[in-house]
């Protein structure tokens, strides 16, 4: 039985993981709604994440122009001011829910600067400038680039600003829909570090629909590698005991119930949880891995599971949390490049119920023809 000594010794799940936000330019701005939809999925399916630390990634624009392109890093005069305003706006939001009996004025911040550096060390200008701004008991960090940089090098600033051994992702776009055992995940992460034996667990991505029966899916079966290697491995994860400080933390996070996991043959940038001294090693062993603008998925992904195909599954030790034997989504995709806003959407949805109402109603009563009054 663990004793008070022993359960002390235990960090609890803040001291463990930093949650990471990246957040840019979308058509829903200066509105919070897409983040508040994210904080509001916290409370609902994964508490524990209110109470770790949060780094927060502003990215944004490389132009204005006469249209809205958020791929290529346009927005329009109306959106720029917009992006000023919604930064502003989810600063108070964050705030707010880290530190709920504190006006977010009243907040003192140590700043500072720094460079995302990338591509060759030979152009003097390759790299942006970022202004970093951390509360005084480091809970809270917001990092604002002084030009756009593409999720790729918003997480690893992020990283950067770090300092515990594991990092959930997250992208503005992609709630949760499920009770997520964060402790219970990264127990299990901790204990395949301590045993040399065991298969290495370095990320876990959770599931969206496109992932359902991932282990049986077109993604695995066709390989006979991958498909082994899942035979071999895929099962239910025994994490070792956590802190008391933990148990009972609303996240569906009991202490003694094992993790599905299967492996999963890709790097996915959607919602995940990764050794962050993996993450630096694996995705940006150096300034060349990520271009400005690109998606980790869309480059280190690729090769990533070119690699695996190649029997080097290790090297980069992804897991896909595989909750009902891969029958359950964790995630929905708002899609944040579309998303206008809770209120713009309601009335879009209002406006094409209205249009197939009517067209029902015309389809059952049509107008007299010509034919008809004959």
């Amino acid at each position: 039985m663990a004793t008070q000594d022993d359960d002390a010794a235990i960090p609890v799940i803040s001291d463990l993981v930093t949650l990471i936000v990246t957040t840019s330019p979308t058509p829903s701005a200066p509105s919070t709604d897409l983040i508040s939809d994210i904080l509001g999925s916290f409370r609902l399916h994964c508490p524990s994440l209110l109470s770790c630390r949060v780094v927060v990634v502003f990215d944004t624009y490389d132009r204005i122009g006469d249209c809205m392109r958020l791929k290529k890093g346009q927005v329009t005069p109306e959106g720029a001011e917009a992006v000023e305003q919604y930064k502003a706006n989810v600063k108070d939001l964050v705030l707010g829910a880290w530190y709920p009996e504190t006006e977010p004025a009243s907040h003192v911040f140590a700043g500072a600067q720094s460079l995302a550096e990338y591509g060759s060390p030979r152009l003097g200008d390759n790299h942006v400038a970022l202004s970093t701004r951390r509360t005084a008991d480091g809970r809270v960090t917001f990092i604002e680039p002084a030009a756009r940089l593409g999720f790729g090098l918003a997480v690893r600033s992020a990283l950067r600003a770090a300092e515990t051994p594991y990092v959930w992702v997250q992208q503005h776009d992609w709630p949760l829909v499920r009770d997520i055992p964060l402790r219970s995940l990264v127990g299990v992460m901790q204990a395949s570090e301590d045993d040399g034996d065991a298969p290495p667990v370095r990320y876990v991505c959770l599931p969206a629909v496109r992932m359902l029966s991932y282990a049986t899916s077109a993604h695995v079966m066709p390989f006979p590698a991958l498909r082994a290697l899942t035979e071999r491995l895929k099962g239910d994860f025994l994490p070792p005991h956590t802190s008391a400080s933990d148990d009972n933390n609303g996240d569906g996070d009991d202490a003694a119930s094992a993790v599905p996991l299967t492996p999963l043959f890709f790097w996915h940038d959607k919602p995940h949880v990764a050794s962050a001294a993996h993450y630096l090693a694996r995705v940006f062993p150096s300034r060349l891995a990520i271009a400005r603008g690109d998606f980790i998925e869309d480059s280190i992904g690729q090769r990533a599971r070119t690699q695996m195909k190649q029997g080097n599954w290790a090297k980069w030790a992804c897991w896909l949390y595989y909750p009902g034997g891969g029958r359950e989504v964790c995630l929905q995709h708002r899609h944040g490049r579309r998303w206008r806003g809770v209120e713009a959407e309601a009335r879009t949805r209002a406006l094409f119920e209205g249009r197939k109402v009517a067209g029902r109603r015309r389809t059952n009563h049509p107008s007299s023809s010509p034919t008809a009054a004959a």
